[in-house]
C-alpha cells in the first residue's frame, strides 16, 4: 500500500508539473519554438548530464558486471512486446496509414521525458543507472524497427545513406549514449570528476524532471483536451503500452534474472506513455500525425492511472 501511495503522490505531483506547461501553452508564453529549444536542451545537453550523475554516483566498477544480462533482458522485452503489437495490429485491421504509427506507439515508451521525472519521484536517483540500461534497449529498437515502421505507413520515402556505419552511429552517437560511455570509462579507469565539474553537472541535471514535464504539458495542449478521441485501434494501443508491456517485461526479468530496483525500474519504464519521437516521425515520413498525437496525448494521461497500480503491484 506504501508504494501505491508514493505512486498517487508522485503522479499528482508530475500533473502539477506538466499543468503548467498546459499553462503556459494557454497564455502564449510558450510556442512551437520554445518547445523544440527544450527538446534540444534536455536530449543535448541536460539528459547527459543526467546519465553521467546517476552513474557515477550510483555504480562502481564492480557493480557493472550485471549490466550485460539486464540489457539483454530489456532488448528482449522490447523486441518481444514490438512483434505482439504487429501482430495485434494486423489482427484489428488498421489501414497503412495507421498501422506502422500503431504498432510503435504500442511498442516503445517514453524512457526519457516522462522516464526520467516519473523514476526519480519514485525512487530516487539511484534509479538512473537502470534506466539508462533500458534506454539503450527501448533507443536501439526505435532507431531501427521504429523508423521502418513509421515510413512503411507514410506517404514520402526518405532515402537512407551511410549503411551499418551509419545505422550504429544513429543508435550509440545521441549524447545520452555518449554520456553512458563515458561514465563507464571513468569507473573503469576509477577516475573522479573534479568537484566543480561534478556540481555544475549536478546542476544541469537537476532541470531534466520539471523540464521534461512541462514539455509534455505543452504537447497535451497542442493536441487539445477537445480533440483527444479514441480513434480505431488506440484503446487497444493503450492495453497494449501501459499493460501488456510491462507484463512482458516482467516475463523478461524473470528470465534473466533481473532482481531488485532493476527490475521495478524496468516495469515501470516499460509501463510509460508512447515515445515522444512518433508523432514527428508520423509528420516527417507522411504518415497519420494527428493519430500519433492523439495516441501520445492519451497515453501521457492514461499513465497516471497504470502506474499507481503498478507500483501497488510489485510493493
Amino acid at each position: 500500500m506504501t508504494g501505491f501511495l508514493n505512486a498517487v503522490s508522485a503522479c499528482v505531483v508530475l500533473l502539477m508539473l506538466m499543468a503548467v506547461g498546459y499553462f503556459m501553452g494557454v497564455r502564449g508564453w510558450m510556442t512551437p519554438k520554445e518547445k523544440q529549444f527544450l527538446s534540444k536542451y534536455m536530449i543535448n545537453i541536460a539528459v547527459p548530464a543526467n546519465c553521467i550523475v546517476g552513474l557515477l554516483n550510483n555504480l562502481n566498477r564492480d557493480s557493472l558486471g550485471q549490466a550485460g544480462k539486464q540489457l539483454a533482458a530489456a532488448l528482449v522485452g522490447v523486441g518481444l512486446t514490438l512483434l505482439l503489437s504487429m501482430g495485434v495490429g494486423w489482427l484489428i485491421r488498421l489501414p497503412r496509414e495507421r498501422w506502422g504509427v500503431f504498432v510503435t506507439m504500442a511498442g516503445l515508451s517514453n524512457t526519457l521525458f516522462i522516464g526520467i521525472p516519473v523514476c526519480n519521484q519514485l525512487f530516487g536517483e539511484a534509479s538512473m543507472p537502470f534506466l539508462m540500461i533500458y534506454y539503450l534497449g527501448n533507443t536501439t529498437f526505435l532507431q531501427s524497427a521504429g523508423f521502418v515502421l513509421i515510413e512503411y505507413s507514410g506517404t514520402q520515402k526518405k532515402e537512407q545513406s551511410g549503411g551499418l556505419g551509419r545505422f550504429l552511429w544513429d543508435i550509440v552517437g545521441k549524447p545520452p549514449i555518449l554520456a553512458v560511455f563515458a561514465a563507464i570509462a571513468l569507473m573503469m579507469l576509477e577516475v573522479e570528476l573534479p568537484g566543480p565539474v561534478m556540481r555544475f553537472t549536478t546542476y544541469i541535471s537537476d532541470t531534466v524532471s520539471p523540464l521534461a514535464l512541462i514539455y509534455c504539458g505543452f504537447i497535451v495542449y497542442e493536441v487539445g483536451l477537445k480533440n483527444l478521441k479514441l480513434l480505431p485501434g488506440l484503446p487497444t494501443m493503450l492495453v497494449m503500452r501501459l499493460i501488456a508491456a510491462p507484463v512482458l517485461c516482467w516475463g523478461c526479468c524473470l528470465l534473466f534474472d533481473v532482481q531488485g530496483l532493476a527490475r521495478d525500474v524496468f516495469l515501470v519504464e516499460s509501463a510509460l506513455p508512447v515515445v515522444s519521437q512518433v508523432t514527428v516521425m508520423a509528420g516527417a515520413y507522411g504518415a497519420d500525425e494527428e493519430y500519433a498525437a492523439t495516441g501520445a496525448c492519451l497515453s501521457i494521461l492514461g499513465c497516471f492511472v497504470t502506474l499507481p497500480v503498478l507500483m501497488l503491484m510489485i510493493g
